[in-house]
């Protein structure tokens, strides 16, 4: 069988891939991609977001607010910022400092129920808060098992 790749970019995040064994096809023979379970789909990616290496993107930054159910104020209070500084990192005019990048992380693992920093201290947790260019693509593969799908992370 024949895994698909599909680039989900639905999500507001660039680098995201869903991965199937099967594509649906309309009554004229297209294919078509039918993704169920979008809020466990997010949630896989959040975690994919929450673990990865390196400093939040602002895109990274907006995804895991708007997943929390936060406005750009709420966050703000929380981190003790102005909302001009939770869009200025949105829009990716300024970089989120690693401090705040590794407590905004903290925050959204606690809100969405998301493993954290697995046996990791708080040490190496910071030595992995460094800006990069490189960007490692987040890919789900769904499950369909019993009519209930299912999302895991793929490495």
């Amino acid at each position: 069988m024949t895994t698909c790749e599909y680039h989900y970019t639905e999500c507001g995040l660039d680098d995201v891939f869903i991965l199937a064994d099967h594509l649906e096809t309309d009554d004229h023979g297209e294919a078509v991609v039918t993704i169920p379970a979008i809020g466990i789909l997010h949630k896989i990616i959040a975690e994919g977001v929450i673990n990865a290496d390196g400093i939040l993107t602002g895109k990274e930054i907006r995804f895991l607010r708007t997943e929390m159910g936060m406005t750009q104020a709420q966050l703000a209070n929380i981190l003790h910022r102005d909302s001009q500084s939770i869009a200025r990192w949105e829009k990716s005019e300024v970089t989120v400092d690693a401090t705040l990048d590794l407590v905004l992380r903290q925050i959204a693992a606690e809100k969405l129920d998301i493993p954290f920093g697995k046996n990791q201290g708080i040490e190496e947790l910071c030595k992995k808060r460094v800006q990069t260019t490189v960007t490692k693509p987040i890919k789900a593969k769904l499950n369909l098992d019993k009519d209930k799908p299912s999302y895991t992370l793929v490495a």
